[in-house]
């Protein structure tokens, strides 16, 4: 176990969604001080050897009608935090990314979740690349301009139009598909127009817990395919239909994987603050070191340890952004 918090704390931990900027303001927190409450502020990703965070700018469903002004308030409120935590960096390119690794300092990677965001207009698309957002989750569960999400599923509908610009764009512009919460037929046009991997940022295989927002083995082959990486999900309804749901069970969902397509498509998207209690052992980030010491218990070798943990993220991020 020594040899696996070394190892964790050696290898560069990328998370690939929290909600935390959803929920900091309403809970009385900072992201620079560490809360009693809610599962990720600095302090803890510091504990836990999370090296690059994901912050999602999500549109609930409530707050639709003015979803650009929602997305606009949260980064707002990201760059009010940026501002009082000098240590943190925003990442806009890979050299970013690698230059705050190098400075053993935390990386932030603005994703914005739901597309109703854009408002219909690829303008502003490139206005939120020009504010620093490099990911974009095409969808949350319901339709929009983009695509349908997995609540539509039955419909049959996929990427429109303008969905398909969006991710033409994106291409373009060097930005992260995300295709976390989308229906499956949307996934799979968004395979066949993208020209650069995708991500899922937090989902797990519907094989082990067939929950609607999990991938099929299909998608996940497709998925390695495209050279993309799934974030596995530390939401215990994602995990296993038992109560409680364990660290265990989520690495059932590693050796699935692996099993399937091999290691070099997994990752970490734990989505902190976006469930009310994570599974077991995983309550916060504080506590990641422990899906290490799970990896190597089960007999994971370091190279594999490392991409898991982060490597991956940085393999998809290098040829993305730039």
């Amino acid at each position: 176990m020594d040899r696996a918090e070394d190892l964790h704390r050696a290898s560069p931990v990328v998370d690939g969604h929290c909600d935390t900027l959803s929920v900091l303001e309403a809970q009385g927190r900072r992201l620079g001080q560490e809360a009693r409450t809610g599962h990720l502020d600095l302090p803890r990703m510091r504990r836990g050897g999370i090296r690059v965070q994901f912050f999602a700018l999500f549109v609930p469903p409530a707050q639709r009608a003015r979803a650009t002004v929602h997305v606009l308030e949260l980064l707002d409120l990201f760059f009010r935090e940026l501002e009082a935590n000098p240590e943190l960096v925003l990442a806009r390119s890979y050299r970013d990314v690698e230059e705050a690794l190098a400075a053993d300092r935390p990386a932030a990677v603005l994703a914005i979740e739901g597309g109703e965001a854009l408002g219909g207009s690829l303008g502003v698309l490139r206005a939120f690349y020009r504010l620093g957002v490099r990911s974009l989750t095409l969808t949350w569960n319901h339709r929009n301009e983009l695509a349908d999400g997995v609540n539509e599923g039955r419909t049959g509908g996929g990427l429109t139009a303008f969905g398909v610009s969006v991710v033409r764009e994106m291409n373009r512009l060097g930005m992260l598909v995300d295709l976390a919460h989308i229906a499956e037929r949307g996934f799979w046009d968004v395979l066949e127009v993208s020209s650069a991997p995708v991500i899922v940022s937090h989902a797990n295989c519907r094989r082990l817990c067939p929950h609607p927002r999990n991938l099929s083995d299909d998608q996940i082959r497709a998925l390695a395919r495209n050279g993309g990486v799934l974030g596995l999900s530390f939401v215990p309804h994602f995990v296993t239909s038992r109560v409680p749901a364990t660290l265990e069970d989520l690495l059932d969902h590693v050796d699935h994987v692996a099993g399937l397509v091999g290691v070099d498509h997994l990752g970490l998207g734990s989505d902190f603050d976006g469930t009310a209690v994570p599974v077991r052992d995983l309550e916060d980030a504080s506590r990641l070191v422990n899906f290490t010491r799970g990896l190597v218990a089960r007999g994971y070798d370091e190279e594999s340890v490392r991409k898991i943990l982060g490597g991956n993220y940085l393999r998809v991020l290098a040829r993305v952004l730039g």
